[in-house]
């Protein structure tokens, strides 16, 4: 039967043209390098190297079959770099949760930091804050972002740890083209006509924060969409058929749109890494130490 071991002693003498040079670079014994190729000529029963005054060099036959392993060795390397880095990492498959406005922001530049460090997969799963969580509480992501209102962490929950990434206030997203876009701070008492996009579950953070400082002004919000795709709250703001609350990295550049404070407080979302107490996959520690660094570049500029 051949091994992995003779084959990287042919590879090896091919390359070093000397038993003796190949037991080097291989860490063996003379010997050993000897015994190899024996048991290799003697499997395959036809001469692989001949050995001359000047060294060792294949015979054309074994010239042809080592062409044939070196490309079976490289896989081999490779599979078990993989195994190694998925062994450490602790999963196979890292599945992560997100939200997709600062989610795509910061997840696929800390993807790319993580599989320098290792092979493991990683897949996205894009959803609301309050899905992540139950996906993360049923077992279904190992780790996720949200986000929640700073003063009022209505997604905190047992047995989910938290560490907070970054807080950014909230501001009126507005039609650039539209009246309020010419306010330079807008109040809210003056707002109980306008229309607002909203989202889909009235528990996110926006939506709470809408709420509170309307209903504190006596007034219902108005509501012209439920929706939590971005690509459409900012077509809507920006025809001007409403407003939204928003942060500034929630931004699309490719819309005529703009933030303007408001007097009120408003509060800021709070951004998270949320994952289970207890025992988690070691690729989870190293996401959020990645996660936490670009949080703290993207906070300096």
């Amino acid at each position: 039967m051949m091994t992995l071991q003779q084959f990287r002693v042919l590879l090896a003498i091919r390359e070093h043209g000397s038993l003796t040079q190949a037991a080097e670079a291989l860490q063996y014994g003379v010997p050993t390098v000897t015994h190899h190729l024996r048991t290799l000529e003697a499997h395959l029963r036809v001469r692989l190297v001949d050995r001359d005054r000047r060294g060792a060099h294949l015979t054309p036959l074994g010239a042809a079959f080592a062409e044939d392993i070196a490309p079976v060795l490289v896989r081999m390397d490779r599979a078990e770099r993989a195994v190694a880095d998925q062994r450490d990492a602790g999963v196979v498959t890292l599945r992560i949760g997100t939200f997709s406005s600062i989610g795509s922001r910061l997840i696929p530049a800390a993807i790319a930091q993580l599989q320098q460090r290792t092979s493991v997969r990683v897949e996205v799963v894009e959803a609301e804050p309050t899905e992540v969580m139950r996906q993360l509480q049923a077992g279904e992501v190992h780790a996720g972002l949200v986000y929640d209102v700073s003063d009022e962490l209505a997604l905190a929950a047992p047995g989910i740890e938290r560490t907070t990434l970054l807080s950014e206030p909230y501001r009126v997203m507005v039609a650039k083209s539209g009246p309020l876009a010419e306010a330079a701070v807008l109040d809210f008492a003056a707002l109980a006509e306008v229309a607002w996009v909203c989202s889909r579950n009235p528990d996110e953070a926006s939506d709470r924060v809408l709420r509170r400082v309307c209903h504190s002004l006596g007034y219902p919000v108005r509501e012209v969409m439920r929706t939590d795709d971005l690509t459409m709250i900012h077509g809507l703001v920006a025809e001007g058929l409403g407003c939204a609350l928003t942060t500034a990295a929630a931004v699309d550049a490719d819309f005529d749109v703009v933030l303007r404070p408001a007097v009120q407080d408003l509060g800021e979302r709070r951004v998270s890494f949320v994952t289970r107490r207890g025992q988690v996959p070691p690729a989870v520690r190293w996401l959020e130490e990645i996660l936490r660094r670009l949080a703290v570049e993207r906070a300096a500029k």
